[in-house]
Formats: C-alpha cells, structure tokens, sequence
C-alpha cells in the first residue's frame, strides 16, 4: 500500500486506481491466453496421439479379424464366419467410442486459474473501493 494516501487528490486516487485496473485486466487476459493454450496444446497432442494409435490398431484388428474368419470358416461356412467377426468387433467397437466420448465429455478447457484471480480481483476491488 501507499504510505502517500492521505496526501493523495481524489483525480490523483482515480488515475492510479485507472492504471492498475488496466494493467490487471491485461494481466488477467495475458494468463487467460496461456491457460488456454496449454489446454488446446495438451489436447491436440493428445488427439494427434489417439488418431495415429487409433489408425495402427485399426490395421492390426483388420488383419486380426481376417484371421478369424478364416479359423471359424474351418467350422462354419465362409458367410457365418464372418458375420459373428462382425458382431463382435462392432459391439467391441461401440463400447470403446462411447468410452472415449465420455472421456472427452469431461474435459476441461476452461481457464479456471483465471476465474479464480477474476474473483479475487473483484473482491478486492470492492474492498478498495469501500
């Protein structure tokens, strides 16, 4: 605090009281900016990691289910064979995308360090201006 208030005129007082809220809401903006980069960077990162892994396992499932197709067919006919690799991957498949929907449904990207410091400067602001 300043040890000058009493000394101060109140143009003076509103002046430093302009420039600091200025400078805050800048500062305020500028951690905005970095919250929310760091959360699209991390996912992006993370989104280009599940793509690339996504496209690897999709090659080896589809060479996974060829070769149980062929395995069941010994026993059944070619048609049925593939039919039941069918249901199975695709009710495999469903329960994982509804995981990973809901994985991402709970994402957060808000910047919640900024809204916490917003609150704490508009409590003191009110303290400061009472």
């Amino acid at each position: 605090m300043d040890t000058r208030q009493d000394e101060r005129s109140p143009g003076e007082l509103f002046r430093d009281l302009s420039r600091e809220l200025s400078t805050l809401v800048r500062q305020e903006i500028a951690l905005a900016r970095l919250e929310i980069t760091q959360s699209v960077s991390t996912l992006g990162k993370s989104i280009a990691l599940l793509v690339v892994g996504g496209v690897l396992l999709f090659a080896a499932l589809l060479a996974l289910m060829a070769t149980v197709i062929i395995a069941i067919a010994y026993a059944l006919p070619w048609w049925l064979a593939a039919l039941i690799v069918t249901v199975v991957v695709a009710g495999i498949g469903g329960a994982l995308a509804l995981f990973g929907y809901d994985s991402l449904k709970h994402a957060r990207l808000a910047p919640e360090q900024t809204a916490q410091t917003l609150k704490e400067d508009v409590t003191w602001m009110k303290e400061q201006t009472t």
